[in-house]
């Protein structure tokens, strides 16, 4: 009888590879995890040795917090006034680089577009702090040359135009992400479709309407959970803006600032990692919803 050829477990090694992830995963991830949620529990102000358990007492004051409920106000009204128009502008650009396939420089207009994003929040925040200066500000000056006000507008000391300008700031930093992005899902969509709706008489329309949008709702999915994350962890921009105090009168005071002043401003830890585990919960709820939402119109189509 032949003998057998000792078989080499393959699979018999892997877990030797997959403990650097997971120790990785323990130290960096879950124990932080963990550990905030015992915080939350307790009374700390993070110098001291005696940490006072507290149960949900930290949770209970949470709840009824009008400054936590201003804050997501804030954080939401900001998110969507530059997250929204941001991702219709991606798109549409996305759909004209798609369909016009012999723009010169096309590559070249990507890559400029999604410059902004390559460079740090805080530094953008700098930028615009400059530009939007009421006394020496590049956007007053212009407008002051072409007549349109009559005199220099303190723009971040404005409730209204310091949000418009922190929602610019997103917009402008992260539409060429979302062009990338849902210019790659629409790579996706096989050209046979197109000619199909062609034949059968569509317009463009109709065609953007029956085929591009249907297909595309999964990357749309995608960038509206992660600009959501992203959106509600907003911290770098308004607090360089405001000078970390979120004003004026609290109106750009977003969920991560109030988390940050609370902790490390008023040494408040307890209270702090409480924060932490409200905006999760809010990141999970509003995820959860913006998923329904584009799964339902996706049943429907």
């Amino acid at each position: 009888m032949p003998k057998k050829k000792n078989k080499v477990d393959k699979g018999k090694y892997g877990i030797y590879f997959v403990i650097p992830y997971f120790v990785t995963f323990l130290l960096f991830s879950l124990y932080p995890v963990i550990y905030t949620l015992i915080i939350s529990l307790k009374k700390w102000d993070g110098m001291s040795v005696n940490q006072t358990f507290v149960g949900f007492k930290n949770y209970v004051t949470l709840i009824h917090d009008a400054l936590f409920y201003q804050s997501i106000v804030n954080t939401l009204i900001m998110w969507i006034c530059g997250v929204v128009p941001q991702m219709i502008f991606a798109l549409l650009l996305a759909v004209l680089f798609n369909s016009a396939k012999k723009i010169k420089g096309k590559e070249f207009f990507r890559a400029a577009m999604y410059l902004p994003n390559l460079i740090t929040p805080s530094a953008v925040a700098v930028l615009f702090v400059f530009l939007f200066d009421w006394q020496t500000g590049a956007v007053n000056k212009i407008l002051l040359n072409l007549h349109v006000i009559n005199e220099p507008i303190n723009w971040l000391l404005s409730e209204y135009a310091s949000r418009g300008i922190m929602s610019l700031v997103s917009w402008w930093m992260w539409f060429g992400y979302s062009t990338i992005i849902f210019g790659a899902g629409l790579n996706n969509i096989p050209a046979e479709l197109y000619e199909s709706a062609s034949i059968d008489g569509a317009t463009p329309w109709q065609s953007f309407k029956s085929v591009t949008m249907p297909l595309l709702k999964p990357t749309v999915l995608f960038a509206a959970v992660t600009s959501l994350i992203g959106g509600m962890q907003t911290f770098e921009i308004p607090y360089v803006m405001t000078g970390g105090q979120g004003g004026p009168n609290n109106k750009t005071l977003t969920v991560v600032m109030y988390l940050y002043n609370t902790a490390f401003q008023n040494s408040n830890y307890g209270y702090g990692a409480a924060i932490g585990y409200g905006l999760f919960i809010l990141i999970l709820v509003f995820s959860i919803i913006t998923f329904k939402f584009i799964n339902r119109n996706t049943e429907n189509d």
